[in-house]
């Protein structure tokens, strides 16, 4: 069998044709991204022998699994090894310190209501809309900044699943409201946060969708912890994408979507009966405009 035919000329000129590498493209980064990811797909096709019933098998299972694409990049670790990626960046720019961040997952929605947090003023914050027959979660905390100081003017957004693992907007049976357990709190000056809701139920990718079938062919489960997401944004300090994996589920360091980090799984005290959680953020200062604002990354909206 022939070996290193991705080195010969023919294929390297191939390449070069492919990606548009001609000095002319109006954008040379993305020529030199696309040659090296054809570069990398060839090698592997030649390295493992890849027949093309077995090539064309995953394009056809890639065109069905489109719309859990969501799921299987997280499932195979890429979204966690972007975080690795940014932290490594971080740690080479001398940016440490602060709040883990992870993964965002596919179900964020935008718009959801904006409610006043601030507790000089008011009581803490609802998130549930709906009727579920669990025990209510609490949970509280502060942001600060680097130096211990309170974040202010801080947005906090949260969502999480309910009691049955769904998510309002994804619900499969259609029965939350758009906005049920999500919520954006502005805080006040102290930095302080509270809200309740219902207690979230981890879940697993969709049954012999696309996501399952690829867990169960590499001999994995499709399984995530009882969780809480979260975004906090605030002028001049660089936003964080974070979440919380309940220390105390089965899951919560098996996380098929390798959500789960050091530092963000706090274990829920029962004492008073209900789950009760403190947690505190701590952000980074930003640096440029570009620190305050979110991913371009495409998101769900109601």
């Amino acid at each position: 069998m022939m070996t290193d035919i991705v080195r010969t000329q023919a294929v390297q000129q191939l390449l070069d044709r492919a990606a548009g590498i001609s000095g002319q493209a109006p954008g040379p980064r993305l020529n030199a991204i696309v040659r090296d990811l054809l570069e990398a797909l060839m090698s592997v096709i030649e390295r493992h022998d890849i027949s093309e019933s077995e090539f064309w098998g995953a394009v056809e299972f890639l065109g069905r699994g489109a719309g859990e694409l969501g799921l299987i990049v997280p499932g195979l670790g890429i979204e966690h090894f972007l975080d690795l990626h940014m932290d490594a960046k971080d740690a080479a720019a001398g940016r440490v310190g602060g709040t883990p961040r992870t993964i965002e997952g596919p179900l964020y929605v935008a718009g959801a209501p904006l409610v006043d947090g601030d507790l000089t003023r008011t009581n803490d914050v609802n998130l549930t809309d709906d009727p579920d027959e669990t025990e209510e979660l609490t949970m509280s905390g502060r942001v600060s900044g680097p130096d211990g100081e309170p974040v202010e003017n801080a947005i906090l957004h949260v969502w999480h699943a309910n009691s049955k693992g769904f998510y309002s907007h994804f619900d499969p049976t259609g029965a939350q409201s758009p906005f049920n357990n999500r919520r954006r709190i502005r805080l006040g000056a102290d930095g302080r946060y509270a809200f309740h809701s219902k207690m979230p139920q981890g879940y697993s990718v969709p049954p012999g969708g696309a996501a399952d079938q690829l867990m169960t062919a590499l001999g994995r489960h499709g399984n995530r912890p009882a969780h809480v997401h979260f975004f906090i944004e605030a002028p001049g300090y660089r936003t964080l994408t974070t979440q919380i994996n309940f220390g105390d589920d089965p899951h919560a360091r098996d996380d098929f979507a390798f959500g789960t980090r050091e530092g963000l799984l706090p274990v829920p005290d029962r004492s008073g009966g209900s789950p009760a959680v403190h947690f505190d953020f701590v952000l980074q200062r930003s640096a440029s405009a570009d620190d305050e604002a979110f991913s371009s990354r495409p998101r769900a909206s109601a």
